[in-house]
């Protein structure tokens, strides 16, 4: 590693600093990533260039923040914490995506189509395999065999892509957990607690709560 660069991985590790260069260490709760376990196993310790692109300006921010001194940082408080992870979130975002497109099979272009439209039609109660695969003029057991190929499932794919709209909403927007499941089409309140608790590790009041309260 020079000077700038940055690392991101899931836990500490030592050995990447040379000629007595400094290492500053932030550790982001997952649940606020915008990404699940699963997808940063993908991506153990990516080292990214800190002189140019996004990975430039958090570097610059991270920096900064870093040798800011406690007690200005305390100022601050949550709403600097996260800002900061938000800054975060959009590059690690940026890395899956780059290692999504890099990993994925030769001539995929129709999966990259068919998830474009599963994202653009999230809201929609009626998305399923049969309307998506009606909607590309494929069959719902091809549809299926392009997302297994990806290690993953129709269902899982865009139940968490509605689970992160959720999130960012519920962190944005003082409406219920209940009305913001529902919009982005998750039927039952209830059973959508439980899936948001099992992916980000708290129920989606303790998010919301956390997200907009300052300290």
């Amino acid at each position: 590693m020079e000077p700038g660069d940055l690392v991101i991985g899931g836990t500490s590790r030592t050995g990447f600093l040379s000629h007595g260069e400094e290492l500053a260490r932030f550790r982001i709760p997952l649940g606020l990533l915008d990404a699940s376990a699963a997808d940063l196993r993908e991506v153990p310790h990516t080292c990214l260039s800190g002189r140019s692109g996004l990975a430039s300006l958090v570097s610059q921010f991270l920096t900064a923040l870093a040798r800011t001194p406690g007690r200005q940082r305390l100022t601050g408080g949550r709403r600097l914490a996260l800002n900061t992870a938000d800054l975060v979130a959009l590059l690690v975002g940026e890395v899956l995506q780059a290692h999504s497109t890099r990993s994925a099979p030769a001539g995929n272009e129709m999966l990259a189509r068919i998830q474009r439209h599963i994202e653009d039609n999230l809201m929609d109660p009626d998305l399923s395999p049969e309307s998506i695969a009606r909607a590309h003029h494929i069959s719902v057991r091809y549809l299926h065999k392009l997302f297994q190929a990806g290690g993953t499932t129709v269902g899982a794919w865009t139940r968490q892509r509605r689970l992160d709209a959720c999130r960012a909403e519920l962190r944005g927007r003082r409406r219920t957990v209940a009305s913001v499941a529902h919009s982005w089409g998750f039927a039952s309140p209830s059973h959508f607690s439980r899936l948001f608790r099992q992916t980000y590790g708290l129920s989606p009041s303790e998010w919301q709560a956390t997200a907009t309260t300052d300290s």
